[in-house]
Formats: C-alpha cells, structure tokens, sequence
C-alpha cells in the first residue's frame, strides 16, 4: 500500500510505532475508498450525461468539480484527524510526571492488554537469558500481575514453555 495521506521522510516514518502506523494505514484506506468513490460517482455522472446528449457540457465540469472538491475537503479531514491522532498518540506514549514510560519502572496504562503483554514479554526476554530464571524473576513479578490482568497466566504459561 502506497501511503501518501501524510508527508512523511522515511525516518520519520521509522520512528512511528505500532499504533501511529496501525492510524497511518487506517487513513489511508479512508484516503483511497473516498477517492474510489469520487471516481465512480464522476463515472455514474458522465454516464447520466451521455444517456441526456450533454456529455460536452460546462454542467459537467462544474459538477466534477463539485464532487471533487466535496472529496478533497473529506481527504483534508482525515488527513487533520490523523494529524490530531498522531499528535496525541506521540503524547501518550512519551511518559507522564513520574518521567518516560517504561516497564516496570513507570509502566504505560494506556496500552491495550495485548499491547502491555508484548512490553512485558519483551522485557523479560531481553533481560534474562535463562529461562528458568526468566520464570522466577516473571513468577516473582506483583506489578506484572495487576498490569497484565488476565494476560499474566498466559505470559506466564509461554515463559513456562520455554524451560522444558
């Protein structure tokens, strides 16, 4: 998929995380559906023009126009929305008063529970190599309980996995 619904470099759009790109891709459907429609609404008017004989009319233009430029202004505020998205997003996910998140020193509670049981099951992969002690240091984990929720039992059962 082509994404030109924002300007973007290619680094910036290698710093957007998993969310703002999930937004980025979700506008850009939302681009690409407004101006498939556009299309077949200029279709369906050429046609209705041609059963009339007034195809070459200035009416026409000026209706395509019209159209087009509903279209663009639609594009225009989703484009905004996005903006608005990614500007929040970016927000959020920098941290709060008590400094950057990060798990488990300043945890994010604006992460889905999916979300949060990908930073956790990366934070133990990442610090420590034993899997048995991988477990332990998870099993001993109060914070990883209330933070996971229901997601702790299956993150547990998956590090369990790996010390067989």
């Amino acid at each position: 998929m082509t994404i030109d619904i924002i300007d973007l470099s290619d680094p910036q759009y290698a710093d957007l995380n998993a969310v703002q790109m999930s937004m980025v891709r979700v506008a850009q459907v939302k681009k690409n559906n407004l101006l498939a429609e556009l299309e077949e609404e200029k279709k369906a008017l050429f046609f209705r023009l041609l059963e009339r004989g007034t195809v070459r009319a200035y009416a026409r233009i000026r209706e395509e126009t019209r159209l087009t430029d509903a279209a663009n202004a639609e594009v225009d505020a989703v484009r905004e929305d996005l903006l608005q998205q990614l500007a929040y997003e970016a927000l959020s996910s920098e941290g709060n008063e008590n400094g950057p998140y990060r798990y488990p020193d300043n945890p994010n509670y604006n992460l889905s529970y999916s979300q949060r049981f990908l930073l956790v099951r990366n934070y133990y992969m990442e610090v420590e190599s034993d899997a048995a002690a991988r477990l332990e240091a998870y099993r001993m984990d109060s914070l990883a309980r209330t933070y996971l929720g229901d997601f702790y039992q299956t993150l547990y059962d998956l590090l369990a996995s790996y010390v067989k």
